[in-house]
């Protein structure tokens, strides 16, 4: 049986992407290994999957001031080695790696082994931990024509991003039953990502006096952000995080205001969901969901707000504004063509793919 070792984690952007090549993978015939960190996300996500879990040492690699950056490395090192360790032993095909600190030292272990790697980068930018897998990667998958630019050219191939094929599949009445909303008024769902996203939350709550007077409202505020205050607030539902049923949320939702990862608003293209992007800003980020943003509201696909300008009146102008222009969103969107993203990267698994032993 032909081996593969998919890694990625830190948050789940990392970690939905390997998710959704998981039955093209196993159709295809390969026993497939997942590794992470010891607890990260990524362990708690994969466990619905009946996949081997192996975890191994991380550390973060930081760009200000932190005590932990004299002893991240050490941490790193013991990765890299916890690693190559299980890689020779295992000896897989090829390694998939969506990225995310903890992908560093398998992707530079399994390229020491002579492992052939594949990686993917989401955002416009490569980032930092992905830069530092490039030399050792066989080839860099990436979702903007613009990322192309960054990066060695007999390394690229524009994929786009795996999507779950089971998030086209929902069921609106599920979603409402879900969260006690009615079928005769639109929902707006908020994505924060799923380590919530403390501003949009604030927002979002500070002008739900008005929006629930037009719509409902399903909220993933990410993990301890529930507010116990509005719990029993009629039109509005609060979850922590959704996983099978997330399907059936997006069914439901006539509109999306999320933050503007590359792997969340990949999803909401290929949903077709009108949405508002709120980016991380450049003051918390490196400035990638900024320029994910920019250049899906240049394609006509999403109305912007720059978090530094949010306020109640803002967002309750842009949530009416797209609601009443919502067609014209979805019309750019199923104009835009899809790339088969999951065909195109079993392609390059196979074509790097080591023989079977």
């Amino acid at each position: 049986m032909k081996k593969i070792v998919l890694t990625g984690g830190g948050s789940a952007g990392h970690v939905t992407p390997n998710i959704a090549l998981l039955p093209s993978l196993k159709d295809a015939g390969y026993e497939i290994t997942y590794m992470g960190s010891y607890d990260g996300i990524e362990k708690k996500l994969i466990g619905d999957f009946d996949l081997p879990y192996v975890g191994i040492s991380t550390g973060k690699f930081r760009r200000y001031l932190d005590l932990k950056n004299f002893t991240d490395p050490f941490r790193v090192i013991k990765g890299f080695s916890e690693a190559r360790k299980f890689l020779k032993s295992y000896r897989p095909n090829a390694v998939f790696s969506k990225g995310g600190f903890v992908s560093v030292p398998v992707v530079r272990a399994a390229a020491s082994l002579g492992i052939p790697c594949i990686i993917h980068e989401s955002d416009m930018t490569p980032g930092l931990a992905n830069r530092m897998c490039i030399s050792a990667a066989k080839k860099v998958c990436c979702n903007f024509p613009e990322t192309l630019q960054s990066l060695p050219g007999d390394k690229a191939v524009l994929t786009g991003s795996p999507i779950r094929a089971e998030l086209a599949q929902g069921n609106k009445l599920a979603g409402l039953d879900m969260c006690g909303f009615s079928a005769n008024k639109p929902v707006i769902m908020v994505i924060g990502g799923s380590l919530g996203a403390a501003n949009v939350n604030k927002a979002v709550r500070q002008a739900l006096p008005r929006l629930l007077t037009d719509f409902q409202v399903v909220h993933l505020c990410g993990k301890d952000k529930i507010d116990n205050l509005l719990l029993n607030t009629a039109g509005y539902k609060q979850f922590e995080y959704v996983k099978a049923e997330l399907k059936d949320l997006f069914a439901m939702a006539d509109l999306v205001i999320s933050r503007a990862g590359a792997n969340a608003i990949c999803e909401l293209l290929a949903l077709k969901k009108p949405n508002i992007l709120i980016p991380l800003p450049a003051s918390s980020s490196r400035g990638d969901q900024l320029l994910n943003a920019k250049s899906f509201e240049a394609q006509g696909f999403s109305l912007v707000i720059n978090e530094d300008d949010l306020t109640t009146e803002m967002l309750l102008d842009k949530v009416h504004e797209l609601y009443f222009s919502r067609q014209t969103f979805r019309n750019a969107m199923n104009d835009s063509g899809q790339m088969d993203s999951i065909k195109t990267i079993m392609r390059l698994i196979e074509e790097v793919s080591l023989p079977e032993n």
